[in-house]
């Protein structure tokens, strides 16, 4: 690795780290989230719905619950560098936003990469949210890619949403449409006809809808994305997610691994990332080789299991046996538990409003630093 990238030769005095008995994957790419609601409160209710239209109608009243509203009060920078820090943990070092832009998302210490330079509407029969779909669709250029939330449900209403849009003329190869639980075989086939591309969040789907999309048609055709949605509705993590999508059977395992990165790559216009090709980002997950199939070493394991994620080529969280390579880099970190695993954490990285949000991860006190009352802060 050098200046950020993966390089085709061995740079002189380079730092060196020796892996004998692990595995290096590219960085995961999620092709669906939203960033700055993943410490809201889901519904605590188990309903299933017809559609996301009917989510989202029962979900206004949930806006006056005690709890959501405190977590709306957090401010949405804060929120939003939540959502990066909680894919980061999990491995996936960039992340399809499906909402407005927001500055704190162009810092330049914001925990994972992000697509950019994309249209999206938020869905057809939702026009009060997002960007207009005429609009958007027309000012997308064709090399970029155009999201929008389509087919999710399993209703009527879901089911027509395809031919809809196609008739509309907004199914064009650059565009991506989210969930397509209700497609028909016809469309799926249209989609691959087409060149345009799905993004599958099956945690999210059944959860909402009582089921998911059937992923063969299209993960064989190299038209399928995985995304994890926020944990409003959806899973934890990207890496909760693939354990899903293998423990369902339909896929091979290398399909697994295409999901979230050279698959994902090609449906989001991102030919450099989801690989470990000279010039592409050097971003990577280090795993331990557990032996038999390589991707299993890697599908069906936690997050706090990760040995370490690099970003930029850069280490950003890892295991404390990593230490010489952080201070090699120039990277200063603090110590943190992470689902009762200790870690090192990239200290640009450790905002404390941010850890205050996540689940499962605590900042541990520095070595001979004592603590400070919050009170006696100023």
């Amino acid at each position: 690795m050098r200046d950020g990238v993966i390089a085709d030769a061995e740079s002189s005095g380079a730092f060196r780290i020796y892996l004998r008995d692990h595995l290096v994957f590219p960085g995961l790419i999620n092709a669906h989230d939203h960033l700055h609601v993943n410490a809201v409160p889901p519904l605590a209710a188990t309903e299933v719905f017809a559609n996301s239209y009917a989510w989202i109608d029962a979900f206004q009243a949930h806006f006056d619950d005690s709890a959501v509203k405190a977590a709306l009060r957090v401010p949405k920078a804060v929120r939003l560098r939540h959502g990066g820090l909680k894919n980061l943990l999990a491995g996936t070092t960039c992340v399809a936003h499906h909402d407005p832009w927001h500055e704190a998302l162009d810092a330049d210490d914001f925990p994972v990469a992000l697509l950019r330079d994309y249209g999206w509407s938020y869905a057809l029969g939702w026009p009060s949210y997002g960007p207009p779909v005429r609009q958007s669709f027309a000012q997308t250029p064709a090399d970029r890619p155009w999201l929008i939330h389509l087919a999710e449900g399993t209703d009527a209403v879901a089911q027509a949403e395809l031919t809809q849009l196609d008739a509309l003329g907004y199914l064009a190869p650059h565009s991506i449409l989210v969930h397509g639980v209700g497609l028909h075989e016809q469309d799926i086939e249209r989609i691959i006809a087409v060149g345009a591309g799905v993004v599958w969040c099956p945690r999210s789907n059944r959860r909402l809808l009582g089921r998911t999309l059937h992923p063969r048609r299209l993960a064989d055709a190299g038209r399928l994305a995985l995304g994890t949605d926020s944990r409003l509705s959806g899973s934890r993590d990207l890496l909760e997610e693939l354990r899903d999508v293998a423990d369902g059977g339909e896929l091979r395992s290398t399909q697994w691994l295409d999901l979230v990165t050279t698959d994902a790559a090609r449906l989001l216009r991102m030919p450099l990332r989801g690989s470990l090709q000279a010039g592409a980002p050097a971003d990577l997950v280090i795993v331990e080789d557990r032996g038999g199939d390589p991707i299993r070493s890697l599908v069906g394991i936690g997050r706090a299991q990760l040995r370490a994620v690099v970003r930029d080529g850069l280490p950003r969280i890892a295991d404390p046996d990593f230490a010489e390579w952080f201070d090699a880099a120039g990277v200063e970190t603090v110590p943190v538990m992470l689902d009762g695993r200790p870690k090192l954490l990239a200290t640009s990285l450790a905002d404390a409003e941010v850890i205050a949000l996540e689940p499962g991860l605590e900042q541990l006190p520095i070595r001979g630093v004592a603590a400070v009352p919050r009170e006696a802060c100023h």
